[in-house]
Order: C-alpha cells, then sequence, then structure tokens
C-alpha cells in the first residue's frame, strides 16, 4: 500500500508470471548442472582412458621399439609422443591442432615419424651398414627381454581448448606424452543442451496453461465473493460468503467479510430502529404536548368569552389552566432530561451513607404524599456509596410516584435497602395491581403507559420509569422489575456500587439534605 492506496496488479497475472520464472530458473539451473556433471564425467572418462593407454604403453615397453609402440597407440585416435631415455623422439597419430577441429578419419592417420636426431636407422640394431648380422644382435635381443616393461613414476594432466594430454614418466627414463581430442565432448554437451533447451521451452509451453487454469480454479473464491459483495451492494443484506473453512486465506478473508456485513447490517438496524424510536417519540411527545396546550388554549378562550360577569367559573377556569401548564412544564423538563442522559449527563458525585440519605428521602416522601404509607427497612449500619444524592432522589421519586399513580395515591410503599459486598440494593415494593410479566421490561421505553394508567388525570406521561434507568446506568448501576414480593404489587430493584467504610465524621449527613 502507498500513498494509503491499496495496490490492484492482477493477482492471477502476478501469481502466473512468478510461477514461471520460479520453474525458468529451476529449469536453467538444471540444466547447467547436468551439463557440468556431465562434462565431468565425460572428461574424467577420457582421462581414465589415457591413464589406461599409458598403463599399457609402459607395459610394453622394452617388448616393442618405440616406434611400434607409437604406430600401436595412434591407431586409437592419440596424438603420440615417446621420448625414449637416450633422447630420441617418436610422434605418431593425428597433431593436436588436428584434434581440437575434431575426431580424425582413421584411415587418414599417419605413420610414426622417423626418430629425432641422435638415433640411429631402425635397422643398425641387427644388420651391419654392409648387410651383415651384427654380432651384438643376440645380446641386444637378451637385453630386451631382461628389461621388458617400466613402471609410470609420475603422470600430470593438462586440458587445453579441445584436447587432453596427459604426461607420464617411467622409471626407465621414458617420457610417454599421450593426447585426445575433447571436441566430440563439448559437441555432445552442446546438443545436450539444445534438446534440454527445446524439452525446457516446451515444458514451460505447457506449464503456461496448466498454471493459467490452474491460478484461474484457485482464485474462483475470490470472484465468488466479488458478486456476492456486489450482491448485497444491490441490496441483498441477508447474503453471506459462509467459507467452508476458516484455517486457509481466502476463508480467513470470506470471514472477515461476513463479520464486518454482520457488524454493518447490525448497525444499520440500530440506527433504523433510533430512527424509528425517535419518530414515535418525537409523534408522543407532541400528543402529549397537545393535550394540555389545547386544555390551555380552550380555558383562555372561555376566559376572554365570559369576561368578569362570572367570577366563580373563571376561577375554575383559571385553576384548570396552571393544572394544564404544570403538566406542560413537567413534560418538558421529562424531555429535557432525557436529553441530557442521552449526550450522557454530568453527575456530582459525593461519598453519601445510602441509609441517612434513604431515611431523610423517606421522610420528605411522606410530607409530599400524605396519603401513602411509606415503610422503611434499612440496615442498623452504613452503606457508603459515591453517588449524586440529588439524581438518586429524582429516580426515588419516580418510583414513588409510579407507585403512587398505581395505588391511586393511598396505597403503601415499601422501600428496602441491603448491603451486599460491593454493591447496595434498594427495593421500592407497591401494593398496587402489578405489572404484567410480559410488560415489565417495556415499561422503561419512552412514552409508554399500560392500559390501566393511561387516564391523562394521572400526570404521568411514560417518562419517569426511563428517567430513572438511565440515571442509575449512569451510576454504573442498573434498575429492573425484580421479582414478586409480599405486597402483591409492582417490585423495582435498584442496584449500586458501594465503597469503603469511612470514619463517621468523613460522612456527609443526609440530614443536611433537607435544608
Amino acid at each position: 500500500m502507498r500513498d494509503g492506496r491499496l495496490r490492484t496488479t492482477s493477482l492471477r497475472l502476478r501469481t502466473v508470471i512468478a510461477i514461471l520464472v520460479l520453474l525458468t530458473v529451476l529449469l536453467t539451473a538444471l540444466v547447467v548442472a547436468v551439463e557440468a556433471v556431465l562434462g565431468a564425467r565425460l572428461t574424467a572418462q577420457v582421462e581414465d582412458r589415457l591413464r589406461d593407454r599409458a598403463s599399457a604403453a609402459a607395459a610394453l615397453v622394452g617388448v616393442l621399439d618405440a616406434s611400434d609402440l607409437a604406430d600401436r597407440l595412434s591407431a586409437q585416435g592419440l596424438s603420440v609422443r615417446i621420448v625414449e631415455p637416450d633422447g630420441a623422439a617418436v610422434e605418431a597419430g593425428p597433431s593436436p591442432e588436428q584434434l581440437r577441429k575434431g575426431p580424425p578419419d582413421p584411415g587418414t592417420l599417419p605413420g610414426p615419424a622417423p626418430r629425432s636426431a641422435g638415433t640411429s636407422a631402425s635397422g643398425s640394431n641387427g644388420t651391419a651398414s654392409d648387410g651383415t648380422a651384427s654380432s651384438d644382435s643376440g645380446s641386444s635381443g637378451t637385453a630386451s627381454s631382461a628389461t621388458a616393461g617400466a613402471t609410470i613414476t609420475s603422470s600430470s594432466v593438462h586440458e587445453d581448448d579441445g584436447v587432453l594430454t596427459l604426461r607420464s614418466d617411467l622409471a626407465d627414463g621414458t617420457r610417454i606424452t599421450l593426447t585426445a581430442g575433447t571436441r566430440d565432448v563439448q559437441e555432445t554437451l552442446t546438443q545436450l543442451g539444445w534438446v534440454m533447451g527445446g524439452a525446457s521451452a516446451a515444458f514451460l509451453g505447457v506449464a503456461v496453461v496448466g498454471v493459467v487454469l490452474v491460478v484461474r480454479r484457485s482464485l474462483r473464491p475470490l470472484d465468488e465473493m466479488t458478486r456476492a459483495a456486489r450482491s448485497i451492494t444491490a441490496g441483498d443484506r441477508g447474503r453471506r460468503l459462509r467459507p467452508s473453512r476458516t484455517d486457509t486465506e481466502i476463508g480467513r478473508v470470506a470471514l472477515a467479510l461476513d463479520e464486518m456485513l454482520d457488524a454493518v447490517e447490525g448497525a444499520e438496524a440500530q440506527a433504523v430502529a433510533a430512527e424509528e424510536r425517535v419518530r414515535a417519540f418525537l409523534s408522543d411527545a407532541a400528543h402529549e404536548l397537545r393535550t394540555p396546550v389545547a386544555g390551555v388554549r380552550a380555558a383562555a378562550d372561555t376566559l376572554v368569552r365570559n369576561g368578569p360577569d362570572d367570577p366563580a367559573t373563571n376561577e375554575v377556569l383559571a385553576v384548570h389552566v396552571v393544572r394544564q401548564a404544570d403538566r406542560a412544564a413537567r413534560l418538558v423538563d421529562d424531555m429535557l432530561t432525557m436529553a441530557r442522559l442521552d449526550r450522557g449527563i454530568a453527575l456530582d458525585r459525593r461519598r453519601t451513607d445510602l441509609v441517612d440519605w434513604l431515611r431523610a428521602e423517606a421522610d420528605r416522601l411522606r410530607i409530599r404524599l400524605p396519603g401513602v404509607e411509606v415503610d422503611l427497612d434499612v440496615p442498623d449500619h452504613a452503606v457508603d456509596a459515591d453517588v449524586d444524592p440529588d439524581r438518586l432522589a429524582q429516580v426515588l421519586g419516580n418510583l414513588v410516584d409510579n407507585a403512587a399513580r398505581a395505588t391511586g395515591g393511598t396505597g403503601s410503599v415499601r422501600l428496602t435497602l441491603r448491603a451486599g459486598p460491593d454493591d447496595a440494593l434498594l427495593r421500592v415494593e407497591d401494593d398496587g395491581p402489578g405489572i404484567p410479566a410480559a410488560d415489565r421490561e417495556r415499561v422503561f421505553d419512552r412514552l409508554v403507559r399500560l392500559e390501566d394508567a393511561r387516564d391523562v388525570r394521572s400526570g404521568g406521561a411514560g417518562l419517569g420509569l426511563p428517567i430513572a434507568r438511565g440515571i442509575a446506568l449512569a451510576h454504573g448501576g442498573s434498575l429492573v422489575h425484580g421479582p414478586d414480593g409480599d405486597l402483591g404489587g409492582a417490585v423495582f430493584e435498584l442496584r449500586l456500587a458501594t465503597s469503603p467504610t469511612v470514619p463517621e465524621g468523613a460522612r456527609p449527613r443526609a440530614g443536611a439534605l433537607l435544608a
């Protein structure tokens, strides 16, 4: 990835080229290796042949004269040079220059060359210059038999362009130089190179077709992923790749794409649901506000038409206007509170003893709701928590107001506080008709009122419980409908995290909240 852009070179083309380049390198290395190994083996065979001929020639030294020995060796296509101990040299066979041009025709091989200077005629050993037999002929033959054969004391090999030369020194001082041509070896290697090159080219041609087919089949899942992505873009949101294996490269990509699509679809569903909730909330809020506004408007019109002649009726209308305006104000305040909870409400947390706080709030509720009997059950020790006492008072007030409306303003409400190792549980239970099990979670939705509580005279707009739960969640706690209690009505459980116990003098007294 360069400059933030993904490289989009054809994966199929890159894979085919990479495989072909690799095959080309391997075939080239194979051809070079075969030629090198075969060339070394053929050259070694030529060298072994020269050593065998040199060993055979060494065994015949003293049995055959130098000319006959050179003639026999040259008949095998070798260039022969024999230097005798007395310095006489005999050459036979093709010259090294002829061997460099290629193997000679056996019919054109020259015979042994005459002896070099320092030697006598070949017949001087057996016949005198006047044609009579030499008196030393018998002794010469006897000496030759006695010295027949010699051993090779040292040898050296020299390879030149197209020829291989073996120089052998014998124990009696004779030096035998044998030269063989290697042009046929080079021609064989050249032909082998052409054959292997042609075979490699044919193999690469077949490999191109095979690799293209294999790569196309191997990358077919990518084409399927592309078609699936386009289908999803076109509107088929529920389509998924569902790879059979997730431990392969394509399987991991397909699984990641499915997970991404699930997340996107879930986010889209949440966004649609949130939008629907907002629309429903606005509609319900407008409906709730329309009732008090319409009452205020109707009462105001009547007041204007009546004039000052009917003071009793005007007083009733004025009270109605005040009540409806108060109801609209409470609804607006609740809606503003919900908006703040959605944005993330700021809490003024303080270390508070929940026992003293609950006692103070119970006293305040008894004053505000004189027709409701408020029972209190708290532990005999302090229960400290880092909370916003004013917001918790709003939660408790909403729960008790909900209980008061359910009981008609004359029922009983029990407040129970229990402390656990890490949290505190506040139960608010009433003796009203209760909430059906199917609606115990729905009552926490905004602007939801059960059928039995839809009387507008109750003053509820269906925002008290959502606000109470939002404040509980902002404290890191929870608010749910608990299991049925002893009173038979609704039971709400508020759970809050507690703090380590602190000295008595360091805790704020809840009695100060009444001031």
